[in-house]
């Protein structure tokens, strides 16, 4: 059962993975923009133990593939390999753009998780929202879609920035949500087995979680487009 207190206390960041040797590349914030910033994953890293240290559950939104499909191994598993996931459509993780930007989230991620560990200290995490939403977990990673329709204008001239508060503010209104009833990832690996990426940086890193969600998808949360009225 949902716990109203983590829907109400939750603190909720957008992450647009990047190079961080181009001005702006790695961009981070909150839904409210209220905080942000860019380039140093460090700040993002205390902004995040800010919230743990003060009882607020954190929600983070990767935006770069963080769970792969994996084909069964038989005599025909190998024509899925490398197909898109369910919900992508012409955004597949493994094209030329996704390959690219799971290579650099994925090691951002690791990252930022070994900074948050080695400074707080017992932390547990998932990537499941019910495990989160139920108060048994207080970091919940997420992976973020925010491409074609769904992107947003620049802030300030910042396409980074204006992907990363989509980011959090499409997580944020899903986990919400699950006060009206379950929440639905918008981007599956079924029907094959999920390979998380996620839980393999969680897990290297030393932050405490089920090693069962490593078969299991991460929550996606793809952007939808603005409706101008």
């Amino acid at each position: 059962m949902t716990d109203a207190r983590v829907v109400s206390r939750m603190q909720v960041f957008g992450i647009d993975v990047g190079s961080v040797r181009r001005k702006g590349g790695f961009a981070w914030s909150t839904a409210d923009a209220s905080q942000r910033g860019q380039d140093d994953p460090s700040q993002l890293g205390e902004a995040v133990l800010a919230s743990l240290k003060s009882g607020s559950p954190v929600a983070l939104a990767f935006e770069c593939p963080l769970s792969v499909p994996v084909p069964a191994a038989d005599g025909t598993g190998w024509t899925e390999l490398g197909r898109a996931r369910a919900g992508e459509h012409n955004r597949s993780w493994s094209a030329g753009a996704g390959a690219g930007v799971l290579a650099t989230g994925l090691v951002q991620v690791l990252w930022l998780l070994h900074y948050v560990d080695g400074r707080y200290g017992d932390v547990r995490a998932t990537t499941q929202p019910r495990t989160f939403l139920e108060g048994r977990a207080s970091l919940l990673l997420a992976e973020a879609m925010v491409t074609s329709d769904g992107k947003p204008e620049p802030v300030e001239g910042h396409q980074d920035h204006a992907d990363a508060v989509a980011a959090a503010l499409r997580l944020e209104e899903l986990l919400a949500s699950a006060e009206n009833g379950p929440v639905v990832s918008d981007v599956s690996c079924e029907p094959h087995v999920a390979l998380n990426l996620a839980a393999v940086a969680a897990l290297h890193a030393g932050v405490l979680l089920d090693p069962e969600e490593l078969k299991q998808d991460v929550f996606v949360a793809k952007a939808r487009p603005v409706i101008h009225r």
